[in-house]
């Protein structure tokens, strides 16, 4: 694929910013930067690597904090249903910032199997809150939930439980400034609610989506009562079945989750100094580009008129919308593959191809820049 070594050679070398997010569950983004640029380097072996790993406030949001601020550390808590599971947190003492991750405590991959709709209905956030607690007692002032990857759709109701019910969770909480980072705009409930936009992805049918919605509903109202205006209505409420509006009356702000590790990584300075930007994600579609990884970083590449280049796990969105949004390309791994079920199982090696292909595809042009 790459030609002979003369071919290799005559490569002109670049900067290149790797950049992904991760890959659902098959690919944590420190796993799919590594693969990116394993493979990048067999056919442009003279290009130079800056490596930065980025999340929205999904699942990774701590594993990618973790190497860039502060300690970590480690909590056993409730998992999404009934066992415990270690979740890691992070913990800056010279900001006092607390960062957590609620994937890590009640994500759907601490599930023993596929989601159902008995899970659907059963999984709570309880560990959120245990991790929250862990953060007061350690002195934090500011408490930066991730949002995203959740099993549960319980509008964050055992997270505020195991933080002493709403009243008393609400004076713990005050005088600490608590950000929800998180990628979703939606509010709390209607058809675009927690219920019945993500409720069907976690394992919810037709039927526990109704009881989901019912549920959130009287919570809901509850939510607002204690924060004195419309909480479960505001953008970011419906965020990782409904943490967002929790932490909205608890006093907490809604932030961008790609935003705030972008800060962290000092992304802007990258941008500015690469040559091409390659990120990616599991699916890169509509969605992506609503405060997503993708989204944010082509958004400020194209400021910069710096080409990036999206590696997907599948890729449903059409050339000219990736163009808008100031995309150069997009490839899917499962087109690479030859089918889904190989670039599921067997992703990191499929994304490391594709990443080689895609290099060798440059040649010895520069990358089209946007004008």
């Amino acid at each position: 694929m790459t030609g002979s070594g003369a071919a290799v050679c005559a490569h002109p070398p670049m900067r290149v910013l790797i950049a992904p997010d991760s890959y659902g569950d098959t690919l944590t983004a420190v796993e799919a930067a590594g693969a990116i640029a394993a493979g990048w380097s067999r056919a442009r072996p003279s290009d130079q690597f800056t490596i930065v790993p980025q999340s929205d406030g999904g699942p990774g949001f701590v594993g990618v904090l973790a190497d860039r601020v502060g300690e970590r550390r480690r909590l056993l808590v409730s998992g999404p249903l009934d066992g415990e599971v270690e979740a890691e947190w992070v913990f800056d003492p010279t900001s006092s910032t607390a960062y957590l991750g609620c994937a890590q405590a009640c994500g759907l991959a601490l599930l023993d199997g596929p989601p159902t709709p008995q899970t659907a209905l059963a999984a709570h956030s309880r560990g959120v809150g245990q991790l929250i607690a862990a953060a007061l007692a350690a002195g934090a002032a500011q408490v930066v939930v991730g949002l995203g990857g959740s099993a549960c759709t319980d509008g964050g109701r055992g997270l505020i439980d195991e933080l002493g019910g709403l009243d008393v969770a609400r004076q713990r909480l005050a005088g600490i400034e608590l950000v929800a980072a998180c990628d979703v705009e939606y509010p709390l409930l209607g058809p675009w609610g927690a219920a019945r936009i993500f409720g069907p992805q976690k394992g919810a049918d037709a039927e526990t989506v109704i009881e989901l919605e019912n549920r959130l509903r009287a919570w809901g109202a509850q939510l607002d009562a204690a924060a004195g205006r419309e909480v479960s209505a505001e953008q970011g409420a419906g965020a990782a079945g409904g943490l967002g509006a929790a932490l909205l009356a608890l006093g907490g702000r809604c932030a961008s989750g790609a935003a705030i590790i972008a800060e962290h990584t000092r992304l802007a300075d990258d941008i500015a100094a690469a040559d091409i930007i390659v990120t990616g994600e599991g699916r890169f579609d509509e969605q992506s580009l609503h405060g997503k990884v993708v989204g944010s970083l082509a958004a400020a590449a194209r400021l910069c008129e710096k080409p990036v280049l999206v590696l997907a796990g599948q890729v449903d969105l059409d050339e000219t919308a990736q163009r808008s949004a100031g995309i150069l390309a997009a490839f899917a791994i499962a087109d690479y593959a030859g089918s889904v079920r190989l670039a599921l199982a067997d992703a990191a090696n499929q994304l490391m191809g594709l990443a080689a292909a895609t290099a060798a595809r440059l040649g010895n042009s520069a990358p089209t820049r946007y004008r």
